[in-house]
């Protein structure tokens, strides 16, 4: 380590980050460096080491920067994060698994678009229709999606899921 501290680079080596992410955890105000009177570098102290490692694992959490920096206030002022993060967790499992179930829904749909598409000769525009393989999977008052099957065929109805 540095007399004064740990410069931008020396931080991001030890972190296995890079000296970008470092400025912008700093941006972000995640890290608060010191100046050195003598040269202007910013200059980290040996606890940022932790404090960027804590930062990467919040992120493979799906944390936001903001999150994170919620977090952290929570922490340096001596009170316990826990129960913020397990609020946030919570509320992004739900969200996660709301999200996939509409993939599901997006995939399904799609495999049951393809095999319908297998029948179906390539046209040119006409005039009246632009791409007849879309225009033959049609919404139905959003209540799901007719794939021109045969009336009664599992693949006919299927979920269309939530608006993204």
């Amino acid at each position: 380590m540095n007399e004064g501290g740990l410069k931008v680079s020396e931080l991001a080596r030890r972190c296995a980050v890079t000296a970008d992410a470092v400025r912008h955890y700093t941006d972000k105000g995640l890290l608060r460096p010191e100046r050195d009177s003598s040269n202007g570098y910013k200059l980290y102290r040996a606890a940022d080491i932790a404090r960027v490692r804590f930062i990467r694992r919040a992120q493979q959490l799906g944390f936001t920067l903001t999150e994170i920096g919620g977090i952290l206030a929570q922490a340096d002022k001596g009170r316990s994060p826990c129960p913020e993060v397990r609020d946030i967790v919570q509320a992004k499992t739900e969200q996660n698994r709301r999200n996939l179930q509409a993939l599901a829904a997006l995939q399904a749909r799609m495999e049951a678009a393809l095999q319908l598409w297998q029948t179906l000769p390539d046209k040119s525009p006409d005039g009246d229709s632009i791409c007849h393989l879309i225009e033959a999977v049609a919404d139905v008052a959003g209540e799901g999606l007719t794939l021109g099957l045969p009336t009664g065929s599992k693949l006919n109805r299927l979920p269309y899921g939530t608006k993204g």
